[in-house]
Order: structure tokens, then sequence, then C-alpha cells
């Protein structure tokens, strides 16, 4: 797997386009996202629709059309630096299609983040674009706002990226142990799982450190998710993992048992609880960065900073 084109880091007065590809965004924690970036010394802009709520699917922000709008214009626009998204939720699979890629190509890289339904824009953004995004957390998101360890690490990711360059576990340890380079790659594992065999999904996760994590979702659901991708041969390769949180998921201990049952086999290094995904304080990963795990320290190298 090839490491991707790393976008220019923010300065003071960089201005940030914010979008709602998924799911409907509260006002008022649309507000202090924004804040909190005026804050960063940032120039937050809000796209039209960001605040829509689809007439007839209440868990939609506005049409596909308007979200897919929003995103091409803001990425298009030659005065926005980079592109957060202000939530997640559903969506993104519904309006991917109504992108012109090729003028989000000529326009050119820009810093992207986000997570959760977002992973599969990290997955087109790598495969049409060959780009890297950032897994981090959202402009409106509640663990951001209420999260400085979280908002500290995807400024510093933004605007000082060689100062979190190693990343380290925030709980737990290996499951399997052992070291091994990558590029990193992943996300939400139901949209992973969701996304094979669409024309947005990279073939296979070969070559990869691969980031897994998700939310809300029973123990035999995720066993499915991973089966499936292993029965599809996209785990083919991969050189090692890293498991995220698993919020409002069943029982950690089952949750685990799983984990290792599943991906025990692989013969590759797994560590878990890591620290990004929908846990509190979560990290900024980049994906298309190379980088070295170590799953015995808990500890994610990067070779290079997240962004030049």
């Amino acid at each position: 797997m090839d490491e991707l084109t790393r976008p220019e880091r923010l300065a003071p007065g960089a201005r940030v386009a914010i979008v709602a590809p998924s799911g409907p965004v509260p006002g008022e924690r649309l507000q202090a996202g924004l804040d909190v970036l005026r804050g960063w010394g940032l120039d937050p802009v809000v796209a039209p629709h960001v605040l829509d709520r689809h007439t007839e699917f209440p868990y939609l922000a506005g049409t596909d059309a308007d979200r897919a709008a929003d995103l091409q214009d803001a990425w298009c626009d030659p005065a926005v630096d980079a592109v957060l998204c202000a939530r997640g939720g559903y969506g993104v699979q519904r309006m991917a299609d109504l992108l012109d890629w090729d003028a989000l190509r000529a326009a050119g890289p820009k810093v992207f983040v986000g997570f959760s339904d977002i992973t599969a824009l990290h997955e087109a953004f790598a495969r049409r674009l060959g780009l890297v995004t950032l897994h981090g957390p959202m402009a409106a998101g509640l663990d951001f706002l209420k999260n400085p360890d979280a908002q500290h690490h995807l400024r510093s990711t933004l605007m000082a990226p060689e100062t979190v360059q190693t990343l380290t576990a925030t709980g737990g340890g290996a499951l399997v142990g052992g070291r091994a380079r990558g590029v990193l790659l992943g996300g939400c594992l139901s949209l992973l799982a969701a996304d094979l065999g669409t024309p947005y999904a990279r073939p296979c996760a070969r070559g990869g450190l691969l980031c897994l994590e998700d939310v809300g979702e029973e123990t035999y659901r995720l066993d499915r998710y991973l089966t499936q991708l292993l029965r599809a041969g996209w785990l083919d390769g991969v050189r090692g993992v890293l498991l995220g949180s698993w919020a409002d998921c069943d029982a950690y201990p089952l949750v685990r048992a799983m984990l290792l049952d599943r991906l025990g086999g692989l013969g590759v290094p797994v560590v878990e609880e890591f620290g990004f995904g929908h846990g509190a304080g979560a990290l900024t990963v980049p994906f298309g960065v190379a980088g070295t795990l170590d799953a015995d320290a808990g500890t994610l190298t990067l070779e290079a900073p997240a962004l030049r």
C-alpha cells in the first residue's frame, strides 16, 4: 500500500469550511465548535445547508444534493484551506455518487477531518484523490466539545503535526504482540463492511495498519462485519490492527473476546483500546501516512508528520 499525498498544515487565519455530509447538526453544538476553532486562530465558515434537516428523512442533514453541493463547493473554493465535518450519523453513501471527483481532484489537496459515517469519505478520498485525511473529532461532536484532550490533539495535528508523530494507546495493550510497519487506513467497522463492492472502497487492506472502531453495535453484528471483511479477502495482507473505542456496544469483555477470535488468526500485531473513535479524548489519526505499530508498547510512530 502506497503512502498518500499530505496536505499542508494550517496556520493562524486559515479558512476552515464546516460541512454536514451525514446527519442533522444541533445549532448550539455547532456554535460551540465554531468558538473552539476561532480560539485556535482559525476562520471557520459554515456551508449553507449545514443546519438543514431532510423533510422526509429526519436522520439526514438536508437533501443528498444539498449535502453534496456543500462539500463540493467548499473543497473547490480556493479560499478554503480545510474542510471539517460537523458530525457523523448516516448519509455519506447516499451522496458520494453526486460529487464531481474530477473537480475535487483538480482543486488540489486540502485538509479533511471527520470520523464515524465519514469513514466512507476517507475511503473515497484515498481511492479517488490519493489524499491523506484525518480521522478525528468533528466540529459539533459532544466528545470534542467537552474534552480538552481531544481538542488539543486535533489542534496539534492540524497546526504543529511534528509534535504528535508518536501516538500512545490510552488504555489496554496488546491483544497480539509484535511490531509492524504499514500505511494507516480504516475507520468505523460497519462502514468499511458496507462499502465493500462500491467504486470507492479499496480492493483490500494489504500493506496497511488497519484502524477499527464502532458505536452502538451488538457483538454479533460486529462479528458479522469482521467476518464479511475476512470472507471477502479484504483483510488479506494487512500488517497490523489498531482497535479504538466500542462505545455503547456490549460489555467490553465480550467484545474483546470476539475481536481476538476474529483477528487473532491474522498473525499480525493487534493493539486494543488505542484511544481513537467515539470515546472521550479521541486521538486524531492520519490515514494514508506510514507508521510503525509496537503493540507491546502500545505506540504508533508516524514516519512523517500528518501534514506538510
